[in-house]
């Protein structure tokens, strides 16, 4: 199993406005896809939930083992996600949030930045 990206789909997730994130409730429920935001730190992928902890596609996350697939630039990429509680990584992300996303959407990012959202802080690996 890789537990990185390669240089090329770090680029590409880091050039990326938005990604797809593909999530199911269960193995024999369809299958849901649901744009989200998505940074990099130091050659690690974080994403996290507008809504917090009642996003539905970070709920059918952490129900389904904390496995989901991202869709960016007609790639379909399986990945494990790690919820994040350090909070020096959590402030990092943040940061890449607010570099990333605060000049053009700079309401938006600031819901990405509240305490309910920080809780929501994954890293994404390659499954």
């Amino acid at each position: 199993m890789n537990d990185s990206f390669d240089a090329e789909m770090l680029r590409l997730l880091d050039e990326t406005r938005e990604v797809r994130v593909e999530t199911r409730r269960d193995a024999n429920a369809p299958e849901h896809r649901t744009k989200i935001w998505v940074v990099t730190v130091d050659g690690a992928v974080f994403v996290r939930s507008v809504r917090g902890e009642e996003g539905r596609w970070y709920r059918e996350v952490r129900a389904a083992n904390l496995t989901a697939a991202l869709h960016v630039g007609g790639n379909r990429i399986p990945v494990r996600a790690d919820p994040v509680t350090d909070q020096t990584a959590i402030e990092a992300v943040s940061e890449a949030y607010r570099e990333k996303y605060g000049r053009t959407s700079p309401g938006s990012t600031r819901a990405m930045l509240q305490p309910k959202t920080l809780r929501t802080t994954l890293r994404l690996e390659p499954a």
